[in-house]
């Protein structure tokens, strides 16, 4: 997608507080015509808790200033912090070591996929666990899709014609999990934390980013592949 830059003074229609880690009060602005804007330039407009229901891109304009876009921005590297995620919500008040396992949905389904790509599927489930919860159905602001939310564009290059097909998705993230663990040369660590932040991002900062969300993820898909590899 293109990316517009915006200029926020005149346009305010709400702020939305956005916490990240290292970045200062990052501010959600929602334009009159619905665009959404995010900046860490002051401004006047009420102030609310977030939902933690975004997908925020974090880039460095032309002008070497720190820019926050709701849109991917274009022909620019960037930084992806996810907000939407069962998994990623660093304040989650979820026991996950205690919280109860999916163990019979979608059996077949992860057998034949992590039979197929040489993916644990203790850890596919882990995944989905994590991603959605089980929720064939689940869609996120940004666009991810299904058990294991994948984006249009990714599930595109993957061959995924429907991402609500729940054998389509598993055999789809299946796959791009296979990609990131052969990236990574198997670290499981390294796998999943750029299944969360992007590989580009877990390679920019030589191991997990230093992302509250990302690294919440990554501790809370272990615990979850640990319970389900010995079940």
């Amino acid at each position: 997608m293109g990316f517009t830059r915006r200029l926020a003074a005149q346009l305010v229609f709400c702020v939305l507080m956005l916490p990240l880690t290292a970045t200062g009060d990052v501010k959600r602005i929602v334009h009159p015509d619905g665009t959404v804007e995010f900046t860490n330039v002051g401004s006047s407009g009420q102030k609310l808790p977030s939902t933690k229901d975004e997908v925020v891109y974090r880039y460095t304009d032309d002008d070497g200033v720190v820019a926050f876009s709701g849109i991917q921005p274009a022909n620019t590297s960037f930084e992806v912090i996810r907000f939407h995620c069962f998994a990623c919500d660093p304040d989650s008040s979820v026991d996950w070591s205690k919280t109860p396992l999916f163990l019979e949905p979608y059996e077949r389904e992860i057998a034949v996929a992590a039979r197929e790509f040489g993916v644990d599927p203790a850890l596919v489930r882990a995944v989905i666990h994590a991603e959605s919860a089980f929720n064939e159905t689940a869609v996120s602001p940004a666009g991810a899709q299904g058990l294991m939310q994948l984006m249009p564009g990714t599930a595109r290059e993957l061959g995924v014609n429907n991402a609500l097909s729940a054998n389509e998705n598993i055999r789809g993230g299946v796959h791009y999990l296979a990609k990131m663990l052969q990236r990574f040369k198997g670290d499981i660590t390294l796998a999943t934390a750029a299944y969360n932040a992007g590989p580009g991002a877990v390679g920019r900062h030589g191991g997990v980013p230093p992302y509250a969300e990302t690294k919440a993820y990554v501790n809370r898909v272990g615990i979850l592949h640990e319970r389900y590899a010995s079940n």
